[in-house]
């Protein structure tokens, strides 16, 4: 019976991120090239008033908001049938580029900021209810290398649909897109697959904390939300979630923009937004796979190792980005001849590809241990938990954006440094608390 349980949880981690790796393979790829995107549509002249980074910030924005009702709506429907309703919302968002109105662009943005709300919650509760102490560092890696095998795949084929275009005329928009639908839809068809838990399966699960989402209710949900925000760890947590918010906007939005408007790039700046995308994805997978296969070294040295090198990674990416990029070119790819040239050298392809794996590699680190330690202290409150960590990770994510439309290069790389050392420190101070408490034999942290 033992047996079986392990094999039927491992069964549902690895069918997850299958599934997750399927609907973000068409949001994350859309994500990356929809400023891009919309910039050729404007030059169509139908399209008066969109704006990529306005969209995403209003996606980040509903998202934050939402995760407040998220952990009551996976206590009515469950974790499998709320992440149902979260990709269908991903997949309406897909399809509003097709045919892109201005109305449709921000409505369905709102959507998928419900949807991404419920999907989030819903996937770290089942992920924790499917891990014990021993599989949780180890189920987080799986499922965070399978999830962003989606950029890989997915910008190698936006690469292949960009090459030698300046500007995404009508055509290739509309190729790309329904390939990106059609895959989103597997997606969610794939999370039918999922089997649900059984209730003799609690048995195993390190129980840190006291709380009991069995049997609760909406309202109980929402106040355990409250009470979690309450205690110390979850404030200091707060700030390392906030870091992966600013640097979840930078590369997944931002960066690519930045690439595609370096005009020493020439022809091939377009299409190297593919391949950015697909490295990033390369480090993503990389770092997943290494900390979910070293699941029994992170129980037996800690967290703040892997949260260490993550932090050295992106500061060098951050160094070499701001050396090699211009600085307008997160806002337009029209600038200056002053604005434009580096200050310390020529912008080069290939240090920017490598800034692509850097960024890639130290977001897997954080969101890993983010993970890891959420369904450590708190196996029982696992809903509220992600709630809140996704809560903050939105908030910030989404003023990203809207400061992304306005601010040179160099202050946003700025405002990532001041947060990523802050984080890193919360995070050190956090996984200090918990391993003594765990060690004293405590029950409950916070």
């Amino acid at each position: 019976m033992t047996v079986n349980m392990a094999d039927m949880r491992t069964f549902n981690v690895v069918v997850l991120g299958f599934s997750f790796m399927f609907i973000f393979t068409a949001f994350q790829t859309g994500g990356m090239i929809e400023q891009t995107v919309i910039q050729s549509v404007l030059k169509e002249g139908n399209f008066q008033g969109g704006s990529g980074y306005v969209s995403l910030a209003i996606i980040y924005s509903v998202f934050a908001l939402a995760n407040w009702g998220a952990p009551s709506v996976v206590s009515v429907f469950g974790p499998r049938c709320s992440m149902v309703i979260g990709a269908v919302m991903y997949c309406l968002f897909i399809a509003v580029f097709i045919y892109p109105m201005v109305w449709a662009l921000y409505l369905g943005s709102v959507l998928i900021g419900l949807g991404a709300a419920v999907i989030w919650t819903a996937q770290g509760s089942f992920l924790t209810t499917n891990s014990t102490q021993e599989t949780i560092g180890r189920n987080s890696g799986i499922f965070w290398a399978l999830l962003q095998c989606s950029l890989l795949f997915g910008n190698i084929f936006v690469w292949q649909e960009f090459s030698g275009k300046e500007t995404i005329d009508s055509k290739t928009r509309i190729q790309v897109y329904v390939v990106l639908l059609v895959v989103c839809c597997v997606g969610t068809l794939m999370l039918f697959v999922l089997r649900n838990r059984r209730p003799e399966d609690r048995s195993d699960l390190l129980n840190v904390n006291s709380g009991d989402q069995a049997g609760e209710g909406p309202l109980q949900a929402f106040k355990r939300s409250i009470q979690l925000l309450k205690t110390k760890e979850m404030l200091l947590l707060g700030v390392c979630f906030a870091y992966t918010g600013f640097e979840l906007t930078f590369f997944s939005g931002v960066y690519g923009t930045c690439i595609g408007n370096t005009r020493a790039f020439g022809e091939e700046a377009k299409s190297l937004i593919g391949i950015s995308g697909a490295f990033i994805g390369a480090g993503e997978i990389l770092g997943g796979a290494a900390f979910g296969l070293g699941g029994k070294l992170t129980n037996r040295h800690g967290r703040d190792p892997i949260i260490l090198f993550g932090f050295i990674v992106h500061m060098t990416a951050f160094y070499l980005i701001y050396i090699n990029l211009p600085q307008s070119s997160p806002i337009s790819e029209i600038v200056t001849d002053a604005s434009y040239y580096p200050v310390l050298i020529h912008s080069n392809k290939y240090v920017a590809i490598l800034c692509s794996f850097l960024l890639g590699l130290g977001d897997s680190s954080f969101n890993t241990q983010v993970y890891s330690i959420l369904g450590f202290m708190f196996p029982e409150d696992s809903a509220p938990a992600f709630a809140l960590f996704k809560f903050v990770q939105s908030l910030t994510a989404a003023a990203g954006f809207f400061y992304s439309k306005y601010l040179l290069l160099q202050w946003q790389l700025l405002i990532l440094v001041v947060f990523g050392v802050a984080g890193t420190l919360a995070f050190f101070e956090v996984e200090w608390k918990t391993a003594s408490a765990s060690r004293k034999g405590y029950t409950q942290i916070g």
